[in-house]
């Protein structure tokens, strides 16, 4: 190959790694963007307390069932399908729900919101998978670190239409053009991939290593999800922090995990999947474990950042190691993380409800661990 030949073929594969890092950043965009307008959906639409948790669960609800329809698309479709598709749709989510005109509406709009955002999820980590493999060159984790700055850059953007108008359908038309201009400036730069041949099956529950893999994701979106939803309470309400230190804990979490993220394909790279994973879930489960021990804010502090620091590895690993064994599977694990971000929260305040919230930071503790014990059950070659 001439070097004129492998300068365009370093060009092309740089932009298909950037264009697949705006599909995380758009998701990460999405999530941000109705999430940061809950508390006006809910006097837009006169909800109760009750009402906006049932309103969240109908989009974790979508993510959950979505499974076959996901595994069914890419399939058939492939994965750069998958991405226009979904790319293209959620947008029109977003002005359907600031149009919603009751409740009902508003919560089948979720429901959409969830399996759009589920397919999305499985067609980019799927492109960032051949992507890898095409270029040679470990990209997963940064990636997830963009998904992080979509939803950073939706809060700050969301802060600033405020200052124009609080109307949110004009705050959501304009997410919409945003989301619209940046699926369409990637999808030309997507991987093409053949549809699956294997044994023909579009639909089958996880077995053998999907499984695994999924019970691994079950157990990293039951911490990040615990950590997002009960750090600040138990900081609160345990250690006693004033209200100036309560937001410090999400904040500790927050940072570690971007940072680790964002650097970790290099360690992965040099130190492989199952160390980064056997290490991280110790990391994070003995470090959370101690700090709940030990009590006290900088305790505390310590312990969620060692979380964050050491989960930052598990969805990029995991989603990557699935995504080698096809559309299917890839779609399973990711379904599996949705399963246990939707029932880790409630599961940590059901314990918490029964003893104190310092048990039930102990069951986020031990998931963590869960992590580690899994790992050497997987053959990660």
């Amino acid at each position: 190959m001439s070097p004129h030949s492998t300068q365009t073929a370093v060009s092309s594969i740089r932009r298909t790694q950037l264009a697949i890092a705006t599909l995380f950043l758009v998701l990460g965009f999405n999530f941000g963007t109705w999430a940061s307008r809950i508390p006006a959906l809910k006097v837009q639409l006169g909800l109760s307390t009750a009402e906006v948790g049932f309103l969240l669960l109908a989009s974790g609800l979508g993510a959950v069932f979505s499974f076959p329809i996901t595994a069914s698309v890419l399939h058939k479709f492939g994965s750069k399908m998958a991405c226009m598709i979904a790319g293209g749709l959620l947008p029109l989510v977003l002005i359907g729900l600031a149009l919603a005109p009751n409740y009902p509406t508003a919560l089948l709009v979720m429901v959409f919101e969830g399996v759009l955002a589920s397919l999305l999820n499985v067609g980019m980590n799927a492109q960032g998978v051949k992507a890898e493999t095409v270029g040679k060159q470990a990209i997963m984790s940064r990636l997830h670190a963009v998904f992080s700055l979509g939803g950073l850059a939706a809060a700050l953007f969301a802060s600033a239409m405020t200052f124009i108008s609080d109307v949110v359908l004009w705050h959501f038309l304009s997410a919409a053009i945003i989301l619209w201009f940046a699926v369409a400036i990637s999808i030309g730069h997507l991987l093409l991939d053949k549809q699956e041949q294997g044994n023909g099956k579009r639909f089958a529950l996880p077995t053998g290593i999907a499984l695994w893999l999924g019970l691994m994701a079950l157990c990293g979106t039951i911490v990040e999800g615990s950590m997002s939803d009960w750090s600040a309470l138990y900081l609160k309400d345990v250690v006693g922090a004033s209200l100036q230190w309560v937001p410090l804990g999400i904040a500790f979490f927050s940072v570690t995990m971007f940072i680790a993220r964002w650097f970790g394909d290099g360690w992965r790279t040099r130190f492989g999947a199952p160390k980064m994973l056997l290490w991280g879930g110790v990391i994070s489960g003995v470090g959370l474990f101690t700090a709940l021990l030990i009590g006290g804010l900088i305790p505390a502090l310590l312990g969620f950042a060692l979380v964050g620091l050491g989960m930052a590895a598990v969805s990029p690993c995991v989603y990557a190691a699935a995504a080698k064994h096809g559309a299917v599977a890839l779609a399973a694990v990711t379904t599996m993380g949705s399963i246990g971000a939707l029932m880790g929260p409630p599961m940590i305040g059901f314990v918490a409800h029964e003893t104190n919230l310092s048990w039930g930071m102990g069951l986020v503790a031990l998931a963590a661990v869960l992590i580690a014990v899994l790992t050497p059950k997987i053959n990660w070659e």
